[in-house]
């Protein structure tokens, strides 16, 4: 949905502990295809991550301190992507269950008509 809205998302916090893995899990392999489809030499700054994935940044940078890919370089936090970490996540060819975008009906708030429930004009 967030995608879709073009803005990014979060669920509601304080998540559960089954809550956490599950997005966790979700974030982890989002951010890991996008990773995989990066060349490295772009330089690309997490709120643009954000914006791609329809991900909150402050979702994005915890799950990357919990894969240990932040890193401190050159007097800034940079994102340090391993590519046999990568390889290797790639090969375990887990399956995400994700919904079908094609089977969803949603319209998000912004494009949803005014009016509408037995008002005159």
């Amino acid at each position: 949905l967030s995608r879709r809205e073009g803005k990014p998302g979060s669920p509601e916090k304080p998540l559960s502990d089954l809550g956490k893995i599950s997005y966790r899990s979700y974030w982890t392999h989002v951010l890991l295809t996008l990773f995989v489809s990066q060349t490295g030499e772009e330089n690309v700054q997490i709120k643009d991550i954000s914006l791609m994935t329809g991900i909150k940044t402050e979702d994005i940078i915890s799950t990357l301190q919990s894969l240990n890919m932040i890193r401190f370089w050159k007097g800034q936090h940079v994102v340090f992507v391993m590519q046999d970490f990568l390889k290797k996540y790639m090969a375990q060819k887990k399956k995400i269950r994700l919904c079908d975008s094609k089977c969803l009906t949603w319209t998000p708030h912004a494009e949803r008509k005014k009016g509408g429930s037995g008002g005159s004009d």
